[in-house]
């Protein structure tokens, strides 16, 4: 199946929104700080994911564990526009990269990563359209959590009902966060991420 490759989000004029999933001591910490406390750790690798419904499949809406809190964190366009300019495909792409050499030489050198996964409906099935996730690492990822996050609130609350509710087969699709195609007018980032 060919997946139509465009970032989906809930976003405004200063804001996109991005989701994570983490443990309670992480979220609370978080959710308070308004960005990550000394329970996160700087060292790993993260992971932020525009799309909710790809982040409901990933963390089984909350109930994996480790995952049972689901933070929306609203970040400054400029920063989430700055991460789409650095980042690279986990994987190559031979129409982008000739040879695996110049993409080997992208990977090792950026802190920021983008992959593609089939998106998601409310049951967790596979749509027509990619949900990207980009990873932040090093001096990016403390960049990010300096000044790249406007507020942090915590869904989970939301999450346990609409689950809940989609269980029982009530669950009304229009009271989920309103996802549209982010604008990305840049050939160059266009080009690197095989949009």
């Amino acid at each position: 199946m060919e997946y139509i490759k465009e970032v989906f989000a809930q976003y405004d004029r200063q804001c996109i929104r991005v989701y994570q999933a983490y443990n309670p001591v992480i979220a609370k910490e978080a959710v308070a700080l308004q960005t990550f406390g000394e329970s996160f750790n700087i060292n790993r690798m993260t992971w932020i994911k525009p799309s909710f419904l790809w982040m409901m499949y990933r963390s089984n809406w909350g109930t994996k564990k480790n995952q049972e809190c689901i933070l929306a964190l609203d970040v400054h366009m400029e920063k989430f526009n700055e991460l789409l300019r650095k980042a690279v495909l986990t994987s190559p792409d031979s129409m982008i990269y000739k040879g695996s050499t110049q993409w080997e030489k992208a990977f090792e050198e950026t802190t920021v990563y983008c992959q593609w996964d089939p998106d998601r409906n409310v049951n967790g099935n596979s749509i027509n359209r990619a949900a990207i996730q980009i990873g932040l690492k090093g001096i990016t990822l403390k960049e990010f959590l300096a000044d790249g996050i406007y507020r942090i609130e915590d869904l989970t609350p939301l999450v346990k009902k609409w689950n809940i509710q989609r269980k029982q087969g009530k669950l009304n699709s229009k009271n989920l966060p309103v996802e549209r195609i982010y604008p990305i007018k840049d050939n160059e980032i266009r080009k690197r991420l095989d949009m």
